[in-house]
Order: structure tokens, then sequence, then C-alpha cells
């Protein structure tokens, strides 16, 4: 067997120049169609016209030659040239981008839409349906809808006036609608499948069965077949129950569509969200008249619908992050991905991993194709000889591998842009001559952005661009120069790879997140070497799922290791105080960090020569990572020694602490977003939270719970025993049940103390919620208090058995009603925490045996975020020396009201509000003679 290397594949014994021909070119199309896609007709063919009249002219001059064999006048031709070829690129560009453009804009949807119109319109799917994230507004999490892209085909107007068009719109379908009816002799897909796993927090938003639900996370996570639990009479609880059946089922029948199926549907058309993107309107569904299949998806749709089905149900049996997580890996499919683990990717720069991206490809084709370098050789390596593939059959099952990758990950820009960079780096790796591959990378940007001028604003497209470019510019010489420091080989590949991406992406990430990843380059280091595996067992269970099912599964099992290693890499990575830094969201943001970044390149390359000095820095950088509660108390000034109750600043929403002693907390409340909660008990250095406190169920003081209990370990949680929002209260149950963490009521007159801290319960009176048979579980050790049952540990005991339905309540209008009221002695320091209590219960309690116990206190979290419904006589009753009020910065409430500010001034109180004074943190040591402390947080 011959061992010559056959002419041009073996790697470049030099590397040269760049070849950077053809990169204006691309870069000029590139900006082209980013300007005229929406530009007025008029002013795109003139751009037309001019480029393509400018570089014929400037072409012709060129291919008569140099006016001198000199090199000047060769200089000169060749300039000639690349500019005819910019120009002529900017012509094909824009008339791309203006047909494309003119496709959005024209025919009856744009009108319609301007005018609300309510229509009936034929539409086929060009994509896979996918859910909304539901926001927290107010006191309730606003529901999650489906979204689909589709083009309208055919649109009728109320006055039955049809037009046929083709139309690109975003199809919105909100809980309650029904799923899609099959057409009576229509091909369609419509056997009931396994509802579709979504997150916790989006798969409940509709399960109160309305298109106007107020909840967010009421389903139980196993599926239809769960009834939703409601608050009031069993009858009440029904209709609620089966409202979210409804619901689930429909959401569940829109949820399963494939691309290309074609649909009937009715619905109002509204104008797009955001101009400048390919969608021409946004049709929302009606339910009635219900939607109807017109026809099935294309023959290759189903079949790669059946293979992404079967991945999933070979992941069923697998731990919860690898069964969220290796759908993702594979095909890109992340409705299993909760919105805790989204988070820790995001934190870690690691969210490319979840998506479909080169990378996947690469990983494929290099398993068929062997070893880099090796790939056209004759001794060559990998799947493709060991099955006695000959070069031309290797390249053509590669070419269908690659067509088999862009039908299962969905043949959309985002698919068909990982798939040419992924066979771009594997271009690279097989041959080794990156000096080709930049006019390869720059051919494959100008031939996408003709096929696809809507590439051109997309972030995702600028990221994989700026990543490639960086691998085949960047990476070789700064492996090649940790190498010569003495890094191995493949680490110095590794680190030099992830470092050039990390700068290059670095600038347009903070645009999109308005932060800057620290750990990113070392958490996708970790990260890499599992990549690999997870992808190529994730695509063996994907290919054998429909044959052999048991195998499958065992395949999953496999993958589920390196996957699970992925996923506890971007939590420990995200887990970690200083994992970021925010950062200015804006152009002229990332145009800072990019100096930033060039300027540490820069001064890098002068440290790696001085060993002290790289040691000095990187212990800086763990520290900065780390951030020890200590060094950051010295640095910050935050939080402030001896702080004895902290408000967080949530926005609008209450999440405040107890200090327990070192490391410890007793939270109340978990305010509206995790990421806001998680971020406030990082800084106070909580890490164990004795018992979580939620006063009552509404959305801005639980939706952060996961923030909570992320990274923490939590003992139990008390909650009211008045369960409304049923969703709300449904979704704490389920996180807690998740995390085998005891849920209690609380009930006035319960007393408990935990460490320094003691406190007792006012509010809500013992009816409030159906007791359970065996009462409060029995309680000791830290959290025991006289009037509490002994135990034989920390909240010991089973946890009490859910009850078969709160009792419904007829005094309370509400769950503000219900709210969880505390007395707390803390040190010398007396609190009033009265949750969000209306007036009338504030009332009762001014009647209550409790009333004497509650003048004079030091510190008072004023009543539902400082509305104006409060009552006076309780004010002056508390007469507190320190009023504290959490609110969001403009909320739409109002809220604190001038005259509730008024009132506690006017009783001579000190009143911080955390809308304009941010985090607050009160010590001292409280009573009648002794100061009382208040400490904002005052970095930026």
């Amino acid at each position: 067997m011959s061992t010559t290397l056959p002419h041009g594949t073996g790697p470049d014994p030099e590397p040269g120049p760049l070849d950077l021909r053809l990169v204006p070119p691309a870069l000029a199309a590139w900006a082209t169609a980013a300007l005229t896609l929406d530009a007025p007709t008029d002013r795109t063919v003139w751009i037309v016209a001019v480029s393509l009249l400018g570089g014929i002219v400037l072409l012709g001059k060129s291919r008569r030659g140099p006016e001198s064999p000199a090199p000047p006048g060769r200089r000169s031709a060749w300039a000639r040239a690349s500019l005819a070829a910019v120009l002529l690129c900017v012509a094909a560009s824009a008339t791309s981008a203006g047909l494309q453009g003119a496709d959005v804009r024209r025919g009856p949807v744009p009108e319609l839409a301007r005018r609300s119109a309510i229509v009936t319109a034929d539409i086929e799917l060009t994509g896979d349906p996918w859910l909304s994230t539901p926001r927290v507004r107010g006191d309730h999490t606003a529901p999650a809808a489906v979204l689909i892209r589709a083009k309208v085909r055919r649109v009728e107007e109320s006055d039955g006036r049809s037009t046929r068009t083709r139309a690109p719109v975003l199809v919105v379908v909100d809980g309650g609608v029904a799923g899609p009816e099959r057409s009576s002799g229509g091909e369609s897909e419509q056997e009931t499948p396994e509802i579709p796993e979504v997150p916790d927090r989006v798969r409940g938003a509709a399960g109160d069965g309305s298109a106007s639900a107020a909840g967010g996370a009421g389903a139980p996570s196993d599926g239809v077949a769960a009834s939703v639990e409601g608050s009031g009479a069993p009858s009440e609880k029904a209709a609620a129950s089966a409202g979210g059946f409804r619901a689930r089922a429909g959401q569940a029948g829109w949820m399963k569509l494939l691309p290309s199926t074609r649909l009937r549907v009715g619905g109002r058309l509204a104008p797009a969200l955001a101009g400048g993107d390919r969608t021409a309107a946004v049709l929302r569904v009606r339910g009635s008249p219900g939607a109807r299949v017109l026809a099935g998806p294309s023959g290759p749709q189903r079949w790669a619908g059946r293979l992404r089905d079967g991945l999933r149900a070979a992941t069923d049996g697998l731990p919860g992050d690898a069964r969220a997580l290796l759908p993702g890996l594979v095909v890109g499919d992340t409705a299993r991905i909760t919105p805790e683990l989204d988070d820790a990717f995001k934190a870690t720069d690691l969210t490319h991993t979840l998506a479909v991206s080169g990378s996947n490809l690469t990983v494929l084709l290099a398993l068929l194709t062997g070893p880099p370098g090796l790939a056209r050789l004759t001794e060559r390596r990998g799947l493709a000889p060991r099955l006695g593939l000959s070069l031309r059959a290797t390249a053509l099952f590669a070419g269908a591998l690659t067509l088999g990758f862009v039908l299962v990950c969905r043949p959309d820009p985002s698919v068909l842009r990982a798939a040419v960079c992924g066979a771009i780096a594997l271009l690279a790796l097989a041959t080794g001559r990156r000096r080709s591959l930049v006019p390869a990378l720059a051919t494959a940007v100008l031939l996408l952005v003709l096929y696809d001028p809507w590439l051109a604003r997309g972030y995702g497209f600028l990221l994989s661009v700026l990543a490639t470019g960086a691998l085949l510019v960047l990476a070789p010489g700064w492996s090649e120069g940790l190498r010569r420091r003495g890094v191995p080989p493949r680490l110095a590949e590794a680190l030099g790879a992830a470092a050039a991406a990390q700068a290059v992406c670095a600038p347009v990430v903070a645009v999109l997140s308005a932060r800057v990843s620290l750990v990113a380059v070392p958490c996708n280091l970790l990260a890499e070497a599992a990549v690999a595996p997870a992808t190529v067992l994730g695509f063996a269970a994907l290919a054998t799922a429909p044959v052999a099912m048991p195998l499958a599964k065992l395949l999953a099992w496999g993958a589920s290791w390196p996957t699970r290693w992925i996923a506890g890499v971007a939590r420990a990575g995200a887990a970690l105080p200083g994992a970021g830094v925010d950062w200015p969201g804006t152009w002229p943001g990332a145009l800072l960090l990019a100096a930033v970044t060039v300027a540490v390149v820069l001064a890098g390359r002068r440290l790696v020569r001085h060993p002290w000095w790289c040691g000095l820095f990187g212990v800086l950088l763990l520290l900065a990572l780390v951030r020890p509660a200590p060094l950051t108390r010295v640095v910050t000034g935050w939080p402030p020694p001896g702080w004895r109750y902290a408000m967080c600043d949530v926005g609008q929403g209450d999440a405040t602490v107890l200090a327990a002693g070192a490391g410890a907390g007793v939270v109340v409340d978990a305010g509206p977003d995790p990421a806001a909660v998680d971020r406030c008990l990082r800084q106070l250095g909580i890490t164990r939270v004795p018992l979580l406190v939620l006063t009552h169920f509404h959305a801005d003081h639980v939706a952060g719970l996961p923030g909570v209990l992320r990274g923490r370990e939590v003992a139990a949680i008390e909650t009211t025993g008045f369960e409304e929002p049923g969703q709300e209260a449904e979704f704490v149950r389920r996180e807690a049940a998740g995390r085998h963490i005891p849920v209690t009521r609380a009930v006035a007159g319960e007393e408990r103390r935990t460490g320094p801290l003691s406190w007792r319960v006012l509010w809500p009176p013992a009816d409030t919620g159906r007791p359970t048979a065996a009462g409060p579980p029995p309680v000791t050790g830290p959290l025991a208090g006289p009037g509490v049952p002994a135990g034989p540990g920390p909240l010991a005991g089973p946890a009490p058995p859910p009850p078969d339905g709160p009792v419904a309540a007829p005094e309370f209008d509400g769950p503000n009603d219900a709210s969880v009221a505390l007395l707390v002695r803390a040190g010398g320091l007396r609190l009033l925490l009265l949750g969000d209590l209306e007036p009338p219960d504030q009332q009762a309690l001014l009647r209550s045996p409790e009333a004497a116990g509650m003048a004079g206190v030091d510190v008072l979290k004023v009543a539902h975020h400082g509305s104006a419904y409060q009552e006076p006589e309780l004010i002056r009753l508390v007469a507190p020396r320190v009023a504290l009020i959490s609110c969001g910065t403009g909320n739409p409430y109002g809220h604190p009201a001038p005259s509730t500010v008024a009132a506690l001034r006017a009783g001579g109180a000190l009143v911080l509000r955390t809308d304009r004074d941010g985090a607050l943190a009160v010590g001292g040591a409280g009573g009648a003679d002794g100061e009382v402390r208040v400490t904002r947080d005052e970095r930026p």
C-alpha cells in the first residue's frame, strides 16, 4: 500500500498569509442584505442598477489585462477585479433581499393586519411549534401560548373574498384552544401521542382552560391524565380539573404538529410586534371555528418526526438533567429543558450545546472519516474503510448523512447554517489547510446570504460565522503559542479554540444578555470532552429507536453519563458567585468589551513570559469567581456586618431574608424572578435555608422559588392554607416534591425559633385550609420552639399527607387575605412582616389577642408593596421606627401609594423602598434605647 500523500491533502508546511480575497464580497453582500430587506423598492432598484453597471464596467477593464507588465499595473487590474466582484455581489444580494423583503410586504395580509381583521386562512407550517415563556405580570403568571412559523397560502375575509398569497406569519395559539381536527379524507398524523414535555413553569400555564388564564404552573408532570387541584368546592375543583385537561390536551394537539402540515384556521390578524423580520403579521387563532388539518406532513417530515419521537421515548427513563438535555444535544429538541437548567447554560455560555450547531455534524462526519488529516489517505481510518467504502462512496455517504442531519433537525435557516459551518470545520480538521478554508467560509457566507437574506439580521448567524472564523484564523496561532510554552498539544488546541471563540463572540453575547461570563472558557473546556460521546450515542439511539427500542434505551443510558457531566458543569459554573458580570447590552457596550478583550489579549502575551504574574492573576481571577463572603464584605461593604434582616431588590414582588447564623437564613417569599432572588441570596452568603415561608401563592411571591432552591439546602417550606391561585400552589408542591422538601401550613399561634431567631405566626387563622390528620409535622433542633411538638430531628417526621383540597374560606376574598404574617425577634430587633394583608384582615389583627405584641416594633415590612389599602389604626399601633417597602421601578400599580408613605412618615418612621434604594439590610440592637441601622446596597 502506498504511503504517499495525495496531492493537496497534507497539511501546509508553512502557514503563509491568509487568503482574504473573498472576504470583502461576502461582507458587502451581508451588509447589503441587512440594509435592503425592508428598503423601499425604488432605492433597491437603484442599488442593483448602479452596482451591476459598475461591476460590469470594472470587470471589462480588468479582463483587458494590466496597463503595463510592471507590478503596479497588475495590482491595479487586481484592484479593479476585486471591486467588480464586490459590486456584483452587492447587486445580487440587493436583488435577493429586495424580492424576499417584498414577499413579506405585498399581498392582502399586511393590510388586513393593520385593520385587525378576522379571517379564515389556509396555512402551511414552516417550523416546529414551541411554547412562549410565561411572564410574571403583577401577582399572576401570564399564560404560555403555542407559537408556530407558517406561510398563509389562502386568506378569506369576513365578506367572503378569498385571495391566494404566500405571506409568512407567526401563529399564536392561546391556552384552551382545541387542537386541530382531521378533515374527512385528509391525511394527517393525529393519533393521540404522549404530551410533549415542557418545563414546569410553561407546562401549566394554560392549566385553567381559558385563553385569559392568569396561572403559570398548573399542570402536573404526568400530562393529560393528571388533574389540576384548585381551591373551592368540589364542583369548582372538578370544573377546574376538566378545564385544565382540555387546555393541556388542546396544547398537546398543537405541539405535535410537524412542518409542512397544512391547516385551515380562523383568527385575527395583527401587525408584527417588531418590524424588520420575516413576519408579515401575527395570526392569533380563535377557538371557534375549530382548526382543521387539510393535509398532513410530507413523507420526509413524518419520518423525521418519528425519529425525534423515538429519541424522546428512549430518554424517558433517564435522570432529570439527562432526560431534558440529550434531545437538545442531538436534534435541538429543548422542550424538556427547565428554566433553571436553561439559565445555568446561559450563565456559562454553553447554550450552543442546547441548539443544533456545526459541532454536531462535525462529530458525526469525523466518526465516519476518521482522525484529522487522514480523511483522504489510503491508510484512512474511521467507519468508512471498515465498511469497505471507497473514497467516492465515503463522500456520497457523508453527503447523505448531512442531508439526513438537516432533515431530522429541521431544514430551517439555523440548521442550514450549522450544516455549512460544521462542514467547514470538518474540512479544516481533515485537511489541515486552514488557509484555503477562509475563502471557503466567505463563500459559505455569500451563498447563505443570497439564499436567505434574513440570515443577515440574525444574531445566530453572526455568532456562527464569528466562531467559525475564530477557529480558522485565531485558534491555530494561539494553540501553537501555548504549545511552545509547554502546554500539551491536545490541551493547547482545546484551550486555543475555546479562548478564540469566546474572545470573538463575547461582545455579541453581551448585546443579547447584558452580561459577560467569566466561566465560559473553563466550562466549555470541561464540557467539550463529553459532547462527542453524548452526540454519537444520542444519534445512535435516534437511529435505532424505530426498530429496536430496548437497544435505543441502552444507548440513551450510555449517552446520559456524558450528558449529565455537561449539565453538572453548567450548574457548577453558574453556581459560582462571580460566574458573570453585568455589562451594557448595547452596541457601544459591545465595542467597549471588544477593546477590553484586545487589551487583555495583548497583556496576556506579555504576562505568559512571567510565571509569577500569571499565578497572581490566576489567584485574583479565582477569588473573583468564588467571592468568599468575608472578602466580598470588605471590598463591597455588602452585606453589612451584623445584619439581621434583608429585603432583596427583586422588582415588583417580595423576597426577604432573616439571618439565622453563619451561611443560614430564613427566607420569606421568593419574588417573581428566580435569577434575582438567587443573586440576592448569593450576595448575602446564604447557603442553607432552615425554613422558606411563602406568605401566599401569588406569582410575585412564589415564581422565584427555583432561585431559592438553586444550590442550597432547604429544610422545609411553610405556606398559607388558602391555595389560590391553584396553578401557583401546584407549582410550589411540585418543586418541593422534586427535591423531597416537606411542605407545612402556617397557623396563627405557632411559635418557632432557629439560632438567634424566634417568631410567632399571627395570621392566617387555623380554618383557612383543611387540616391534616396529624396536624403539623413534629419539629425539633434548629426550628424547635415553645408550643411546637417535639420530634427526632429538624422538621422531622413524615410530611403531612396531601389534603383532598383546601376548604373554602368565604371570609377571604382572595389570596392576599390569607397571607402569612409573622412577628419576629432577631437579636434585639422586633420585626412585623405583614405579607400582602388587606385592610379587613389588618382590622382583624387589631381585634385579635396578638395586637398587644405588635405595638412599637422596630421594623415593619409594609403590606402589599405599600399600596393605598392600609389600616391607619394598625400603622398607629405598630409605630415602626423603620418601614421597608418592596416594589418595582415604574410598576403600573403606583406602588407605594403616596398616602401610605405619608402615614408612615407621620408616625415617625424612616421609609425606604427597593425601587429607589435597592436592596436593604437592617441591623442594630433595637428596643427603646437601641439603634436600628439600615444599609443600602449601593453597588452598581
